[in-house]
């Protein structure tokens, strides 16, 4: 089988059948779950796609009906939804709970869990008692976890026990302390040399994609063009395969203390929108003209 470049670069079977739009990631027609095998198959046409989190059923049936393919109930719930100062806090319970949440709220999207800090950083049986907990228990079509050639022997063994593992390498909020802070990751040779070890090694794993986080963007591009499986970025640039935001992030309902990342992109202005409806019904009571007769029983 001879292989043509497809328009992003990537090799693709010349005699490949062309591609049917019913069965894109985004755009699709099929009402079923989103599969790995779709997630693959879109790495094959050089298909983009988009990510968002969620962490409750109303919230996620919303993005659901936008058609988002692949929604990730993120420990990032920690930050933006349980008022913790960072996603180490977050519990297997509170996993547990907002997971299923979300799947009772969406038919269609594949419903990505993360392993939260300390539930599989013991080894791998720890890992998979965890991630088994998401999949029965809440009913998550995979799990995510952080790490890279440190974490190659969990995703090996949740990939052969049939656990759908996306991977994150990277920065990785639950090691921000480590870190020193949200730093730009892989800059400079060895950094970079580290990233592109960590991403083969997930993926030679069994990962069937991988969250790249706050990397450069060319390191990104590299990487994608040399890995099977799918990249999805979070300022990591644009030539990922996906592109993976924070939804209150996204829509403007997040209140920085100080700038917005330099990555992010906002699409509304949720947080003016939700104060002035707020402000406006607060007057309307005061003021004695909520509830009126339209809205009283009588």
């Amino acid at each position: 089988m001879t292989h043509a470049v497809n328009e992003r670069g990537q090799s693709a079977p010349q005699d490949a059948k062309p591609a049917d739009s019913s069965k894109a990631l985004y755009g699709g027609t099929s009402s079923r779950r989103v599969t790995v095998r779709d997630i693959a198959r879109a790495k094959e046409r050089g298909e983009r796609w988009p990510m968002l989190t969620a962490y409750d059923a109303m919230t996620a049936s919303v993005f659901d009906d936008a058609g988002i393919p692949v929604m990730l109930v993120g420990d990032s719930m920690g930050n933006c939804h349980l008022g913790y100062d960072s996603t180490v806090p977050v519990t297997m319970d509170e996993m547990t709970i907002l997971t299923a949440a979300v799947v009772r709220g969406t038919k269609r999207a594949m419903i990505v869990a993360d392993l939260p800090f300390g539930s599989y950083q013991e080894g791998p049986v720890q890992a998979l008692r965890s991630a088994t907990r998401l999949l029965k228990e809440a009913g998550a079509g995979a799990v995510k976890l952080e790490g890279g050639e440190r974490s190659a022997h969990q995703i090996e063994l949740l990939v052969q026990s049939g656990v759908p593992v996306m991977a994150h390498v990277g920065l990785t909020p639950q090691s921000v302390l480590a870190f020193g802070g949200n730093v730009v990751q892989g800059r400079g040779d060895e950094a970079a040399q580290q990233l592109l070890r960590d991403v083969k090694a997930v993926q030679d794993a069994g990962a069937f994609a991988v969250v790249l986080e706050l990397i450069p963007a060319e390191l990104a591009a590299e990487v994608t063009r040399s890995l099977h499986i799918p990249t999805v970025g979070i300022g990591a640039g644009p030539d990922c395969d996906a592109q993976v935001l924070v939804w209150t992030d996204m829509a403007g309902l997040t209140k920085w203390p100080g700038r917005t990342p330099k990555f992010l992109k906002q699409y509304a202005d949720l947080r003016t929108v939700l104060g002035d409806a707020a402000k406006a019904f607060a007057q309307d009571v005061v003021g004695g003209a909520y509830p009126d007769a339209e809205h009283s029983f009588h």
